[in-house]
């Protein structure tokens, strides 16, 4: 059942509020409901010609899921989503598991597996039901933007909006790509696997209907574009992890169809907002994929955004939203880049960190989850 939405019958001073967001991605439709719930009047402009996402699967961890079930979505999340037991770390060079962290019995909502098709839909069906209008083929520019009370910016890491408020940014190629692919894979356990080897690593998790999502990162100096939909051959994804295990390789061998991208590092945008005007997710803070982190903290952005502006003032509440947000992303991101650089060990290190943790899985398991209890704990719903 979903739990009855506290929002969706009051409103404080969004109540008639005119918000435009643009970008109909996760986070921009996060937003938009989240305000159309207070009584806001929303408009959602999408410069592509529809709004889809194909391809790909996304993690929810629990803090996502709180926004998500705030918003009334958390029976449709469940019904279109896999429950996830456990992650478990493995060598991607002989193929065995190097421990196992059980998810099943931890406190709060589940962390889900999602096809983004699919979370897309289940957003676009809570915006229509709430009263969003929603324009595709909308290309919005700096110069002529919608008339509103408030303009979000959701509209992801080519934000129009983020320069508009900071000017322009150099990105860093981190001297790393990522391929990722969906695959058939009837019957997979529902268990997410960190493959690591040295200079590279894999990511495996089952999405519904019997599906594999597979995201790989290979350490090289030939950058890539960024931009995750780029196609590419799936015989470079297979060589550039020939030789590991046949455990992976196997499933690398399945592959018929894969993007590519490069991975770039933003700095997190000095000015959120403007009087009128707001960033979220990517926008404001873009991250590296390996603390699976972005969506959920696009959804917490987009329910703190709303929640602000709903108790005071646009341009009072824009100041707090920031400050609210901020080091709790920083956190996250610094997180994420640190991952970045233990999924790749090599030599002694990397045999220190696997006995490290086989010790850890077998001595103190609950110990190695609660350390990241700040993040998957928060309830940015009731803060």
């Amino acid at each position: 059942m979903t739990r009855d939405n506290p929002t969706a019958s009051r409103g404080g001073r969004n109540r008639g509020r005119r918000i435009a967001v643009v970008g109909g991605g996760l986070g921009g439709l996060a937003a938009a409901l989240a305000f159309a719930q207070r009584g806001a009047r929303v408009e959602v402009f999408e410069r592509a010609p529809e709004i889809a996402e194909v391809g790909a699967g996304i993690q929810v961890s629990p803090n996502g899921a709180r926004v998500l079930a705030a918003l009334g979505l958390d029976g449709a999340a469940a019904e279109r989503s896999v429950a996830v037991q456990a992650v478990e770390p493995m060598d991607a060079v002989t193929g065995r598991s190097l421990t196992r962290f059980d998810l099943s019995g931890r406190p709060g909502p589940a962390y889900r597996f999602f096809h983004r098709a699919a979370l897309i839909d289940i957003l676009l069906k809570g915006c229509s039901a709430a009263g969003v209008t929603l324009h595709t083929g909308a290309e919005i520019t700096p110069d002529a933007l919608p008339a509103a009370d408030l303009v979000v910016g959701g509209d992801g890491i080519r934000s129009v909006l983020r320069p508009l408020l900071n000017g322009a940014d150099t990105a860093e190629f981190t001297g790393q790509v990522a391929w990722r692919a969906v695959i058939d894979h009837p019957g997979a356990a529902p268990v997410a696997r960190v493959w690591t080897a040295p200079g590279q690593h894999a990511v495996t998790y089952p999405l519904p209907g019997g599906r594999l999502n597979i995201v790989a990162v290979q350490e090289r100096r030939q950058w890539a574009k960024e931009g995750w939909n780029i196609p590419d051959d799936p015989g470079n994804l297979r060589h550039a992890f020939r030789g590991l295990s046949g455990r992976l390789t196997g499933l690398l061998e399945q592959v018929d169809a894969v993007g590519l991208w490069g991975l770039f590092r933003h700095p997190v945008a000095d000015h959120w907002h403007t009087d009128t005007i707001a960033i979220l997710g990517d926008a404001a803070h873009p991250t590296l994929p390996f603390l699976a982190q972005g969506a959920n903290l696009a959804f917490e952005d987009a329910w703190a955004l709303a929640a602000c502006c709903d108790g005071d003032e646009i341009a009072a509440a824009l100041p707090r939203y920031q400050q609210m947000r901020r080091a709790r992303v920083q956190r996250a991101i610094a997180v994420a880049n640190g991952n970045a650089v233990k999924y790749h060990l090599s030599g002694l290190p990397r045999r220190a960190a696997h006995l490290g943790l086989r010790g850890i899985g077998a001595l103190s398991p609950n110990a190695y989850l609660n350390r990241l209890n700040w993040l998957y704990d928060h309830d940015v719903t009731r803060a």
